[in-house]
């Protein structure tokens, strides 16, 4: 069998032609993905649509049944997975490993969720509320968590009886073509329809007249071309997008736990997790001893290729992204003082140290913008109404984390902060059964949960006369 192959009304098909993956540890490409034209997007998006209203009426216990099937499948090769996600992506083994588990978690958890319908009470009778499925969804998704953000979209769409068109980033497309080895036996024809391409159909995909609803992880500026496309068609969009989240530690907290939960949270992946930490902001009185522990906890991470030994971080994914990093350390650098890494490691690939920087101002663009890489700043604050405050600039509001011993306190000031989620004395705790989102520019709609399930339904009132 010829891997890496697409899946398109239940065959998996060669692409158009085909495009080299690189692994980031080396900068050399190790396999080739076949894409798609346009021609192929639109077969998969034709196979989704007429799929639809049979899976659509497909009863929940069927429908639960293929989806348990699948995590079935991809538990029995997890440890081929995670191996092969190190190799397309770059992460820790023992972080590939946890993000294929957790997606066959996640898909088990959206499988055992029954849509049913609400009898609600009226003074003119009682009514009917029900959740319909919308139709064919395009799932779009980025490089940093290819498996697990995907199965954000596809498990909560199939399981409302949606059908879907699953489009993985170009960079990381491997591990997402693999599961239409998985599923073509598992779905009918046509439910499950997974494309790759070289960056070059997405907006016909989120365009295409016959989808009905995009749900689409990535950075800010593609997801405002998304929802530019929807708009002829009224289309439904979930977004979730940047965030560039505060870490406040106030002068009750527990330092060491604080200093160490953030070094394992702020280099998670190497910094490229969009609720991740990436901006700190110290309270004076504790500033120094939690500098002092933070760099420690951060020069015990061991950088090297994703399948070395005790390796904790890995390299950033892709050229373009390692560009971007080192121009922000350099920049960075200038202006403040760089406690401990600032250097593009001297080997093969896209490595860059786990870096801290220090004496930044709030205009440094270190500070303001999201860097998505292990490169963080490190900030002073006198008072928790201008830590807030600070806290709440920009464009972004995904996530955010407060540290501190009094619980009470903490729960009163999360409230004043603009973010979709708000930790205390942890960050980055998303788990499927969590609905998880953003505000202001960091997306619309939720992810995980009850509610993530209802992103992908549409509502509808049976109000009958007697």
């Amino acid at each position: 069998m010829t891997p890496y192959r697409m899946l398109i009304d239940g065959q998996l098909v060669e692409g158009a032609r085909t495009i080299p993956v690189i692994d980031p540890s080396t900068g050399e490409s190790f396999a080739d993905a076949h894409v798609a034209d346009e021609t192929q997007l639109d077969e998969a998006v034709a196979a989704a649509a007429r799929a639809f209203p049979g899976w659509a009426s497909t009863s929940w216990q069927k429908r639960r049944e293929c989806l348990l099937r699948f995590a079935l499948r991809l538990d029995e090769e997890a440890d081929y997975f995670a191996r092969l996600l190190v190799r397309e992506q770059g992460k820790p083994l023992s972080e590939a490993r946890f993000e294929v588990d957790a997606t066959v978690r996640g898909i088990r958890f959206y499988a055992d969720i029954e849509l049913k319908v609400e009898i609600r009470d009226h003074p003119t009778g009682p009514y009917e509320v029900e959740r319909q499925p919308l139709g064919v969804v395009a799932g779009i998704t980025p490089w940093n968590f290819p498996m697990i953000l995907a199965s954000n979209k596809y498990a909560p769409a199939l399981i409302a009886g949606n059908t879907v068109v699953l489009k993985p980033a170009p960079t990381t497309p491997l591990t997402t073509l693999e599961l239409g080895r998985l599923a073509a036996d598992v779905f009918p024809r046509g439910v499950l329809n997974i494309v790759a391409d070289d960056n070059d159909l997405g907006a016909r995909l989120t365009g295409h007249p016959d989808v009905a609803k995009v749900s689409f992880t990535g950075s800010t500026i593609t997801g405002k071309a998304v929802m530019r496309s929807a708009v002829e068609d009224m289309k439904r969009v979930t977004l979730e997008l940047g965030g560039n989240d505060p870490a406040i530690v106030l002068q009750d907290a527990d330092i060491e736990a604080a200093a160490r939960g953030l070094a394992a949270t702020v280099f998670l992946n190497a910094g490229q997790v969009c609720a991740a930490p990436k901006r700190l902001y110290i309270a004076e009185e504790v500033y120094e001893e939690f500098q002092e522990r933070f760099v420690a906890a951060t020069r015990e991470i061991r950088l090297g290729a994703g399948d070395e030994e005790g390796v904790t971080l890995g390299p950033v994914q892709n050229r373009m992204q390692f560009d971007k990093v080192r121009a922000l350390i350099e920049e960075a650098a200038k202006s403040g003082t760089v406690l401990t890494g600032g250097h593009v490691a001297n080997r093969p690939g896209f490595f860059v140290e786990p870096t801290i920087v220090a004496d930044l101002s709030d205009e440094a663009r270190l500070v303001t913008d999201e860097q998505f890489g292990p490169v963080v700043p490190l900030l002073r604050f006198t008072d928790e109404r201008d830590a807030i405050a600070r806290a709440n600039q920009g464009s972004f509001g995904l996530g955010a984390s407060i540290w501190t011993r009094d619980l009470k306190r903490a729960r009163l000031l999360a409230r004043g902060i603009s973010a979709g989620s708000v930790w205390i004395n942890q960050h980055t705790a998303i788990h499927p059964d969590i609905p998880f989102g953003g505000v202001k520019q960091s997306g619309l709609g939720s992810e995980g949960g009850m509610e993530g399930v209802h992103e992908y339904t549409r509502l509808q009132v049976v109000n009958a006369a007697a």
